[in-house]
């Protein structure tokens, strides 16, 4: 297979999804803006929960993202197939967390630093 053959299959796999993927990348790109202009700083900023929350988050992929493509977490057989999904959970879990911690650093209601 041609590497035009095959981004031609990927453009069609994921062509209906790109609602969904824009609307995400627009969130993040929302929430991390807002953040950092209430004075978020990405290694400053200390939450434990959130990162808990990451976490749960990035395992729960072990439960949807088989039901997602319509497959079962027993058909995971091979190496590649596990570092296929180990990958999608490492993903997952960081733009969880690349959602999730700006997030609380909003939620928490502290105000703006002053320089």
């Amino acid at each position: 297979m041609t590497v035009t053959g095959a981004l031609t299959i990927l453009w069609y796999a994921l062509a209906p999804f790109l609602w969904l993927m824009a609307a995400g990348a627009a969130l993040l790109v929302a929430v991390q803006g807002l953040a950092h202009l209430r004075g978020y700083r990405i290694l400053g900023y200390r939450c434990p929960a959130a990162n808990l929350a990451a976490i749960a988050v990035g395992l729960s992929g072990l439960w949807w993202i088989p039901l997602f493509t319509q497959s079962r977490l027993a058909y995971v057989a091979s190496v590649f197939d596990w570092v296929a999904l180990l990958g999608a959970l490492i993903g997952l879990t960081v733009i969880a967390w690349l959602l999730l911690h700006p997030l609380s650093y909003l939620l928490r209601g502290k105000s703006p630093r002053h320089a």
